[in-house]
């Protein structure tokens, strides 16, 4: 293993001493994650140091250490005695694959800072592998859906998802943006999915996944392919996924 160093804040953002904007240590802590996301550091590249980091946000030592024990406490980053703080390589347990939750389920009841943006939403033709999936004639209308999963600032899953029209009339209007698709089903359409059939593979990234997800042409990904059966056995949708494997792996429990 070898620890790189990391390019060096631009600027730094001052941090704001009010009430409103939280305590110091939170606001430096938003700030290396920022950085983090940003700079796309790898696993262990070292940060700035903590005199570095005091001089350049005007914090004192305590500060700091309050914002780097945290990101320990959450696996973001390691320390080394005597030679600084790194950004980990630990990679977060998932459990989505083998359920029928949603994708950011996940972090629910985590202090983890989720964002769920909608790239493209519209009504259009079933490709034929859709077709196929849904049981739909090639063409046939399906409510199409590109999303991108950001976990502090940092994508982590892009998915393209088809919906049975008729199970969701309208569902292409309806604003998705920071929104969960599996609540909006379920409380706007009353869909609950029963259960699933999904395929797993490692897979390389091409360059316009790889420029979503923030990672190098060729880098290793999941790709998840699923079809999910509502209450009455109906397939409704049809989604293909690409995860990054750096950051969190893929969990299953098996029932004897």
């Amino acid at each position: 293993m070898r620890n790189e160093p990391a390019p060096a804040f631009v600027q730094a953002k001052p941090l704001q001493r009010s009430a409103e904007s939280g305590p110091l240590w939170a606001q430096l802590r938003e700030a290396l994650i920022d950085y983090i996301a940003n700079e796309g550091l790898r696993a262990h590249t070292r940060l700035p140091s903590e005199p570095e980091l005091c001089d350049l946000f005007s914090v004192s030592r305590t500060v700091v250490r309050e914002a780097l024990n945290q990101l320990v406490v959450e696996g973001q980053v390691y320390r080394i005695q005597g030679k600084g703080t790194f950004v980990a390589g630990g990679r977060e347990d998932h459990d989505f694959v083998g359920t029928t939750i949603g994708f950011s389920s996940d972090f629910r009841g985590t202090d983890r800072h989720i964002s769920r943006h909608v790239l493209d939403q519209k009504l259009r033709p079933a490709t034929a592998r859709e077709a196929k999936f849904m049981r739909i004639a090639i063409d046939a209308p399906i409510v199409a859906i590109e999303r991108l999963l950001v976990v502090d600032r940092l994508p982590r899953l892009w998915v393209s998802t088809a919906i049975l029209p008729v199970a969701a009339p309208s569902l292409e209007t309806i604003a998705l943006e920071n929104r969960s698709l599996y609540e909006t089903l379920r409380r706007q359409y009353g869909i609950i999915f029963k259960h699933a059939e999904r395929w797993i593979e490692a897979v390389k990234a091409d360059e316009a996944i790889a420029d979503l997800l923030h990672v190098a042409p060729g880098e290793a990904l999941v790709k998840i392919e699923s079809i999910s059966f509502d209450q009455d056995d109906l397939p409704v949708e049809y989604y293909v996924a690409y995860q990054r494997t750096d950051k969190s792996r893929l969990h299953f429990r098996i029932k004897g």
